[in-house]
């Protein structure tokens, strides 16, 4: 069965229609510079599709939230909830098929790139019993998918652009149809803008966008000037599931409006405000009376604190509980080793050393459930620290000698990436065993580039914590400065990491 949705009219007037199906194999992007009609275009796909397939909309801006009561769209606040609150919530709603929007307004930058990875990242790691299609539309998809670092954290933007190019390139068998809406292409990540099949391109200016634009339509450069003159709501579509050769269509109206409608000229007031001077430079008010910003609401338990509190027994019960002795320290050690062991695990897949340490936190989640190790669970930091440790081999024991204390605290001038390199490099040197390999440091960095491996140490170098130096063979050896430890000589393409 074909699902053929209005999208509007051609230019020669006939009905312009999109193949849902078609679409849910294949991918849709949507450019055009701010005021074009991109959310325009975007609500009415998602009102016309919606009787046929479940939605999700990524919505920076809070436009989409007026879909819940003409289509029954779930609103969730994500300022309201945690990242792993968010997590769970997209897994529940691909598994009971809720439409819903997740509304990131009200949020800084990062914390809108973390809660939409979070959220993305359930809908993805959901079990393969309810990988039922989807349309998953991301508004402002320059935000999640940056082509270039910005002023947001390496880790954020790592954990969205892995979250995104995840639904782009492996969301197709998962059910995950994505639909991504740019203002500009040239900041977009390519690799997650390239595996789009269909293309909508509305009206812009710059040389960069248009030459771009074209290129995907598979037009002639010369031809990219006509992208300037296209008026609002007007795009040139292209793909399996729009048309086999660039078409111009006119997007139709839409039921429902967004929150925040564009702005209108509006006349000034006919009388002039009288003794503007003193109005508008009156003394203000103390800053106690000045109105405060409503505080954000706390966020929500997460499923493990649900859990637990579900489990949890009475008060009089719980005032029991209380004064029970601590545990022994046989069970301390033995939930200690049961951690490590969960380490372990996840640092024997061979792609975890270029996951994202959020998602590798999720699994570390997910596997102490499993478990059953129940609270006292780590937070995010403390994760990272415990995998910096053991991404070099070094285990809680060994963690609590003096020596590496010490180390550790040399290493705290560093950058979080790099401080697991020098700790590596610290543990071979005390051990006497060969100096890693480019190999190695690059996966313990998460890279599979040799040249950024040799740079992580020469800015180690530079910090004044190590030397490097070859030998007669050409083999590498590093000196712990004031330390005075040094690895035995190691060949700089050794593919082996340290022995565990």
């Amino acid at each position: 069965m074909t699902v053929a949705i209005g999208m509007g009219q051609t230019e020669a007037g006939a009905a312009a229609t999109l193949d849902l199906e078609e679409l849910l194999a294949t991918r849709l992007l949507v450019q055009g510079n701010s005021g074009s009609g991109k959310s325009h275009l975007l609500r009415r796909l998602l009102e016309q599709s919606a009787p046929w397939v479940q939605q999700t909309v990524i919505d920076p801006e809070g436009d989409f939230v007026t879909l819940a009561e003409r289509f029954g769209h779930l609103v969730i606040d994500a300022e309201a909830h945690t990242e792993y609150a968010l997590q769970v919530a997209g897994e529940r709603a691909r598994i009971h098929r809720v439409s819903t929007v997740l509304d990131l307004e009200g949020l800084d930058a990062e914390n809108q790139l973390r809660r939409a990875a979070a959220f993305l990242g359930g809908m993805f790691e959901v079990d393969r019993d309810h990988w039922y299609p989807m349309l998953v539309v991301v508004d402002e998809a320059q935000l999640f998918a940056p082509a270039v670092a910005g002023e947001i954290s390496d880790e954020a933007r790592k954990l969205s652009l892995g979250a995104m190019t995840n639904l782009m390139c492996r969301g197709r068998k998962r059910g995950l149809a994505g639909v991504i809406a740019t203002q500009r292409l040239a900041k977009l990540a390519k690799n997650v803008a390239a595996e789009a099949s269909n293309f909508l391109m509305g009206r812009t200016f710059l040389d960069i966008d248009m030459a771009r634009a074209a290129d995907l339509l598979g037009m002639e450069r010369r031809q990219a000037d006509a992208f300037r003159d296209l008026g609002r709501g007007h795009f040139v579509a292209l793909g399996p599931a729009l048309s086999r050769r660039p078409l111009g269509i006119r997007i139709g109206p839409t039921e429902t409006r967004p929150r925040n409608a564009p702005s209108r000229l509006m006349p000034l007031p006919e009388a002039p405000l009288e003794d503007a001077h003193a109005v508008i430079l009156a003394a203000p008010p103390p800053e106690a009376a000045r109105p405060q910003r409503r505080p954000p609401a706390p966020p929500a338990p997460d499923l493990l604190s649900q859990l637990m509190a579900a489990a949890r027994p009475p008060a009089e019960e719980t005032r029991a509980e209380t004064v029970e002795d601590p545990p022994s320290p046989e069970a301390l050690a033995e939930r200690r080793e049961r951690q490590e062991q969960i380490l372990r695990a996840i640092l024997a897949d061979p792609d975890a050393g270029f996951r994202a340490v959020g998602v590798l936190y999720q699994d570390f989640l997910v596997r102490w459930r499993i478990e059953g190790l129940g609270a006292g669970v780590p937070d995010l930091g403390g994760f990272r620290r415990m995998l910096t440790r053991a991404r070099a081999g070094i285990s809680a024991e060994m963690a609590e000698d003096e020596a590496w204390q010490d180390v550790a605290a040399r290493a705290a001038i560093l950058p979080e990436d790099m401080q697991g390199i020098f700790l590596m490099l610290a543990r071979a040197a005390r051990e006497g065993q060969p100096c890693p390999g480019d190999p190695a440091i690059a996966r313990a960095y998460g890279t599979h580039s040799l040249g950024r491996a040799r740079r992580v140490l020469n800015y180690i170098e530079e910090q004044g914590l190590i030397v490097c130096q070859m030998d007669g063979a050409g083999r590498r050896i590093v000196t712990l400065v004031e330390l005075a430890w040094a690895t035995a000589p190691g060949a700089p393409d050794a593919e082996d990491a340290l022995a565990g």
